[in-house]
C-alpha cells in the first residue's frame, strides 16, 4: 500500500480544504498554516475526543481556559525568563542559524545530544566537522543561548509600556488556578486540571508541515496529587495516553514509549509517545513528573500559599505534579497520514480514501439523491433533518459514482442515496466508506443508527 510522503499530504490537505499556506494571497509567512473547512472540523473533532477521554471521562477532572497574557511573573517564577533557550550557532559561510543539538542528531542519532553541556556539542561538531545543511562545509560561530519566548509590549503610550509574553506553553495557566479549581469545586487530591489552548515558542528551526511550528495548539492535562502516589499516576497516565492514541485510530506497531536519559532540573521522571511519521519517530505526547516544583516556585513569587490540607491525615503540603501533553497539530498529522490510503479496487481501478474513524470525520454523512429531477426534494428532507444532529453535506452533481468516491477522500463514513424505493417504501440506501458495502434502512431507523456509529463510545 502507498506510503504518502509530507509533500503529498500537505499537497493533499490544501487541495481538499484541510490546511492552507498561511497568508497565502500575499506570499505567505514561513511555517504559519491556516486549517480550512474540513481541517477545522477535524481539529475540534480531535479536541472533543480528548474531553471526552480526559474531562468527561475522568472522576476529579476538570476544564479551565487561561488566558494567553500572563503576568510576567509568572514566567520568572516557572524559569522561561531565565532558561527558556534553544542552542544556535550560524554558518559562516551560508548565514544559516541552526540548532546545534539538530545538527547532532541528524548527523549521528546515537550522540545523544541532548544529554551535552553547551561546550561538548560545540567540540563534538569541532570534532566531526559535522556539515552545514545547506551549503555543506563546517564553519560555525559559537554556540549561543536564544529564548524562545515571544515578548510583546503593553501600554497605551510610546515610552510608558510593559514587557509581556505570548505563553510558550499551557501548564502555568493550570498552575496559577490551582487554589481556584480546588476551591470552587470542592475537589480533593488527587485532581486534575484540563486545558486546549494556543502556546508560541519562536522556534529557529521549525519544518516538517504543522510538526514543528511557532504557534501551535496543546491538549494540556496535570494531576495534582500527594507525594508518594506520584510514581503510581506517572506510569498510569503514560498507558493512558498510549490508549487515547489507540483510541483514535493510531497502530500500536506506530506508537512508542522513550524515556528521558536527560532529566529537566525540576522533573523526577519524563517520558514522550511519539508516532512513526515518514520524517521518522516524532513526539505527539510528554508526560512527566514535575515533582512539588511548579507550586513552590509560585507560592515563593506570589507570596500566596499553594499548600494543601489533607483533612484525614491533618497535613499540609505543596502538591506534586503529573503533567501529560498532548500536541493537537502533531496528533491531526498522525491522523491524516494514519488515514489516508490508496487502494486498488477489484475492477482494476484505484481509489484515495481518508480511512479517519467515524468520531473524528470532519463530514459525517453524504446525501446524494440518486436522479436530481426525480429524487432532490425527498434528498433535501433527509438532508435538513440530518443536519441538525450531525456534519452532513448534500451532492447532487455528477454520477453516484464519482459522489461517492468525492467523499472517500474527504473520510466521510457513511453515503445515502435516495431513489425511486425511498419514495414508494420510504428506504435509503446507506453505504460504508471502508468497505463500499451498501445496506436497506428506513428512513425513520437512520439517526439512531448513525449515532452509535459517531459516538465516543464506538471505536472500530
Amino acid at each position: 500500500m502507498k506510503q504518502f510522503t509530507m509533500e503529498e499530504l500537505t499537497a493533499f490537505c490544501n487541495q481538499y480544504g484541510f490546511i492552507f499556506q498561511g497568508s497565502e494571497i500575499y506570499g505567505g509567512l514561513a511555517n504559519t498554516w491556516d486549517y480550512g473547512p474540513l481541517g477545522t472540523r477535524l481539529k475540534n473533532n480531535i479536541k472533543d475526543a480528548w474531553r471526552y477521554y480526559f474531562i468527561q471521562k475522568k472522576d476529579n477532572s476538570y476544564e479551565i481556559d487561561s488566558d494567553i497574557l500572563m503576568n510576567p511573573t509568572v514566567w520568572e517564577a516557572s524559569g522561561h525568563r531565565s532558561s527558556f533557550t534553544d542552542p544556535l550557532l550560524d554558518c559562516k559561510e551560508c548565514k544559516t542559524r541552526h540548532r546545534a543539538d539538530n545538527l547532532i542528531n541528524e548527523y549521528d542519532s546515537s550522540a545523544m545530544a541532548d544529554a551535552m553541556t553547551q561546550e561538548e556539542m560545540f567540540q563534538y561538531i569541532l570534532k566531526e566537522q559535522i556539515p552545514c545543511p545547506k551549503c555543506g562545509k563546517s564553519n560555525f560561530t559559537d554556540i549561543r543561548q536564544f529564548n524562545l519566548m515571544f515578548a510583546t509590549q503593553r501600554g497605551v503610550t510610546q515610552g510608558n509600556t510593559n514587557i509581556i509574553y505570548l505563553r510558550p506553553e499551557n501548564a502555568q495557566g493550570e498552575y496559577v488556578n490551582y487554589l481556584n479549581v480546588l476551591r470552587t469545586m470542592r475537589t480533593k487530591l488527587p485532581f486534575s486540571i484540563g486545558q486546549i489552548g494556543k502556546a508560541f515558542r519562536n522556534e529557529i528551526t521549525p519544518g516538517n508541515f504543522t510538526f514543528r511550528t511557532i504557534e501551535f495548539e496543546q491538549m494540556e492535562f496535570q494531576t495534582f496529587c500527594k507525594k508518594g502516589n506520584d510514581e503510581e499516576l506517572y506510569d498510569y497516565y503514560k498507558q493512558y495516553g498510549n490508549e487515547f492514541f489507540e483510541y483514535l485510530g493510531l497502530p500500536k506497531e506506530h506508537l512508542r514509549f522513550h524515556d528521558h536519559d536527560k532529566l529537566a532540573h525540576y522533573a523526577k521522571a519524563a517520558c514522550d509517545i511519539e508516532y512513526l511519521f515518514p520524517f521518522g519517530w516524532g513526539e505527539i505526547n510528554g508526560t512527566h513528573n514535575r515533582t512539588n516544583f511548579d507550586l513552590t516556585r509560585h507560592q515563593e513569587y506570589s507570596g500566596r500559599s499553594m499548600e494543601y490540607f489533607d483533612e484525614l491525615t491533618r497535613e499540609k503540603y505543596i502538591p506534586y505534579i503529573i503533567e501529560s501533553t498532548y500536541g493537537v497539530d502533531r496528533i491531526f498529522l498522525a491522523v491524516m497520514f494514519e488515514a489516508l490510503k490508496e487502494e486498488e479496487l477489484e475492477d482494476g481501478e484505484t481509489r484515495q480514501v481518508l480511512r479517519l474513524h467515524p468520531m473524528l470525520a470532519p463530514i459525517k454523512v453524504n446525501v446524494l439523491p440518486l436522479i436530481k429531477k426525480r429524487h432532490s426534494e425527498k434528498a433535501l428532507e433527509i438532508y435538513q433533518n440530518l443536519r441538525k444532529y450531525f456534519m452532513v453535506s448534500y451532492d447532487d452533481s455528477g454520477n453516484i459514482g464519482k459522489r461517492y468516491r468525492r467523499g472517500d477522500v474527504i473520510g466521510t463514513p457513511y453515503a445515502i442515496t435516495i431513489d425511486d424505493n425511498t419514495i414508494e417504501k420510504d428506504t435509503v440506501t446507506l453505504r460504508d466508506r471502508d468497505t463500499m458495502k451498501q445496506i436497506t434502512i428506513p428512513v425513520g431507523d437512520l439517526q439512531e443508527y448513525l449515532k452509535k456509529s459517531f459516538s465516543f463510545e464506538v471505536n472500530r
